[in-house]
């Protein structure tokens, strides 16, 4: 009986260190595939631990319906809508203060902003989910001069029935919806589709 309880022990030892390699190989796998898909999804800025560059822009869906009731408070504590901006052309984008593309595209929004606010252009951008405060702190740090509304309830992102960030939606000036984007936007996507809105 020793003897087999010996070989039985000198098995179960054998059998622990291609366990261990079998568990390593796989830890490694999945470390490589995290690697790859945050080089695929942000670019090499994500691998390199650098700023995430912009990612290159999705192509926006052409859409025509009304734009849907929204109302928030904004940063000042004021009562707000979606309703408000009639008459112009509006940008509202769903985004939030922790997601890469999200941070991305706010330099090119920024800028097209400052290029097309005196043709009637507005932005309003909605963070899904953070504090008042946090979210005046970012734009402050990031010097947004669009409207910014915190929404910690998510209620725009229900309201579009769009749970992925960030999702942008343009409303023509008589409350429209024409475009729609999910994902982040280029300042050249943003000239290609909006602008000639603009016009009309």
């Amino acid at each position: 009986m020793s003897a087999l309880g010996d070989l039985s022990r000198k098995k179960r030892k054998m059998k622990k260190p291609g366990r261990v390699l079998a568990l390593a190989l796989v830890g490694t796998g999945l470390l490589i595939l995290g690697v790859v898909t945050l080089f695929l999804l942000f670019g090499p800025g994500a691998v390199r631990g650098t700023q995430v560059e912009a990612p290159a822009s999705v192509i926006p869906v052409a859409v025509d319906f009304p734009a849907p009731e929204l109302e928030l408070t904004d940063l000042n504590g004021n009562t707000v809508s979606l309703a408000d901006y009639r008459g112009q052309v509006l940008l509202v984008n769903n985004w939030a203060t922790w997601c890469p593309p999200c941070l991305a595209e706010m330099p090119e929004l920024q800028a097209y902003y400052e290029a097309h606010r005196d043709e009637g252009f507005r932005i309003v951008a909605v963070e899904a989910g953070e504090p008042a405060g946090q979210v005046r702190e970012f734009v402050e740090k990031y010097g947004l001069t669009f409207d910014v509304w915190p929404d910690r309830g998510q209620k725009a992102l229900r309201t579009f029935g769009n749970l992925s960030l960030p999702n942008s939606y343009v409303i023509d000036r008589s409350g429209q919806v024409r475009y729609t984007w999910t994902g982040a936007i280029s300042r050249e996507m943003l000239e290609k589709y909006i602008t000639s809105l603009l016009k009309e």
